[in-house]
């Protein structure tokens, strides 16, 4: 298997991670909402339940943003040999190795460290559009991309 379809597995498969347990949060958060009973303390369970509720909601922002990773990983073809940076290139670089993804942090694939980060990053910002032999400098360091897979 490439180096390149290995790391966008292991996006793939991290997204899905997050992706499970927020679900399962969300079903906890039902859960303890459907079982909440009235209590003599009134106010006390109007604030438990608020508190759930805002929970509920903070995990359905948390599932959104999960989405959006889903879909821009959807939308990778690990089989392009891009000419110049852009979505979904492996960028080999004199520094460190980026795959232009979504911002999953370090992976490790053949015994290299590379990391997933999002075109929108400040590396990522810098990295898109430029090819092979171009220098980019990020806070005071200087690297050249060595290679476009």
């Amino acid at each position: 298997m490439s180096l390149k379809k290995d790391l966008h597995q292991q996006c793939v498969k991290l997204v899905d991670k997050r992706w499970s347990s927020i679900q399962n949060h969300i079903a906890d958060i039902q859960n303890s909402l459907l079982s909440e009973t009235k209590s003599s303390a009134g106010d006390k369970h109007e604030t438990g339940r608020a508190m759930l509720q805002l929970e509920r909601e903070k995990a359905g922002h948390q599932l959104a943003e999960i989405e959006k990773l889903k879909n821009i990983l959807s939308k990778i073809n690990t089989e392009e040999r891009p000419g110049k940076v852009g979505l979904g290139s492996l960028v080999l670089t004199s520094k460190a190795h980026y795959f232009i993804s979504v911002s999953l942090g370090a992976l490790k694939a053949d015994d290299k460290t590379v990391y997933a980060i999002s075109p929108g990053t400040p590396v990522g910002r810098l990295l898109m559009g430029k090819q092979v032999g171009d220098e980019i400098s990020f806070n005071g360091n200087a690297f050249v991309i060595e290679k476009l897979v």
